[in-house]
């Protein structure tokens, strides 16, 4: 099996000081912004933290990867298409984790083709790929679950040696 050369398309940098209590901003400048723990956590009203960020960037990417699967199959999103993305943080043992949830609604298409367009972007999203095998990941249709095999969720795709 050919391997194909992996290509950098961009890179982002980001700095922080104070951790969830402190403030981040690019290297661009466009994000400047002061952090805290989640409000519901005891933090401070005002400020956003990690899994915000990390939920609004998800969203944004897995809607861009089902613009790509519809361009691919001659299809055009409705300008109402929406994805929303929830983070959660929650505590195991000693450790600390994530999981989200996607909920898409694609306003034009019916169950079955948006489930399938879902799918084909979980498979090709850089967040959907980055946190396979590392967190869950929930997939939804309007709010109702759709099932999701376990290859899809457990672990990156094995690689041609």
């Amino acid at each position: 099996m050919a391997t194909t050369e992996k290509k950098t398309l961009y890179t982002a940098d980001a700095s922080a000081v104070g951790g969830r209590s402190g403030h981040v901003r690019s290297a661009t400048g466009i994000i400047d912004l002061d952090m805290s723990v989640p409000e519901g956590l005891g933090g401070k009203k005002g400020a956003t933290n990690p899994e915000e960020l990390f939920a609004a960037g998800y969203a944004s990417c897995f809607q861009q990867a089902l613009l790509v699967i519809a361009q691919r199959a001659g299809d055009k999103l409705d300008a109402d298409t929406t994805v929303a993305c929830s983070v959660s943080l929650f505590q195991e043992g000693e450790g600390y984790g994530l999981s989200a949830v996607l909920d898409v609604d694609l306003k034009k298409f019916g169950r079955d083709k948006t489930v399938e367009m879902v799918r084909q972007a979980h498979k090709i999203c850089p967040y959907s790929v980055g946190t396979r095998g590392n967190m869950e990941v929930e997939l939804r249709v309007q709010g109702e679950a759709i099932p999701v095999a376990a290859e899809e969720n457990a672990g990156v795709a094995e690689k041609g040696n």
